[in-house]
């Protein structure tokens, strides 16, 4: 996912590094260009991100379907390991309705995956998402782009899969680079006080 004033800034390196190692690679925005990108039928901007990723994953049922078992969105300020990516989905079966990402499980019964630090559909699961908006059975329910689809993979019964590594770590990360380096401080706790009467007053 990318967008004309971030082709310079951000989309160019992506092409330049960890893009090279996938099998295809297509840039959705909402204009064509000779980047390349494939223009969607959609405004920029935060509150149409969710129509964006539906219209880029209808594209790519219609046009790429066969070409992939594992369909990897991400947005052009995320950079992927695509060798690790390989080895965590080596022991699934893309035929098998599954996404993988970094899961929150507030607000979906299921959990969801983080929109920022990318998820992965399986080949089932694409089938299942866009037939989820062709038959009326997922919806446009928030503007909230990740929550918005983990409720539709909940709705198609796609499931969601771990990905964490053989020591239990995750291996999506949504936050900078820096979260994960630098030691956070914990955060304070609130104070609790207790009052003890003596003698009755």
């Amino acid at each position: 996912m990318t967008g004309p004033k971030n082709l310079e800034s951000r989309t160019k390196h992506i092409r330049e590094t960890w893009a090279k190692r996938c099998n295809k690679v297509l840039y959705m925005s909402s204009v064509e260009t000779d980047f390349p990108t494939v223009k969607l039928n959609v405004s920029e901007g935060r509150e149409n991100l969710y129509w964006k990723t539906i219209r880029a994953f209808q594209y790519i049922h219609q046009h790429h379907l066969d070409e992939a078992d594992w369909f990897l969105k991400a947005d052009d300020d995320t950079f992927v390991v695509i060798e690790n990516l390989r080895y965590t989905l080596s022991t699934y079966d893309p035929e098998k309705p599954l996404y993988l990402g970094r899961r929150f499980t507030p607000f979906i019964s299921q959990g969801y995956m983080s929109g920022g630090a990318g998820y992965v559909l399986s080949k089932e699961a694409l089938r299942r998402f866009v037939e989820g908006f062709d038959t009326g059975k997922c919806t446009h329910f928030s503007n909230i782009e990740d929550m918005a689809l983990g409720k539709c993979m909940e709705t198609m019964k796609v499931e969601p899969a771990d990905s964490r590594d053989v020591k239990g770590r995750q291996t999506f990360h949504p936050f900078p680079p820096d979260h994960y380096l630098i030691r956070q401080p914990p955060r304070p706790r609130p104070c609790s006080v207790a009052f003890v009467s003596r003698g009755g007053k």
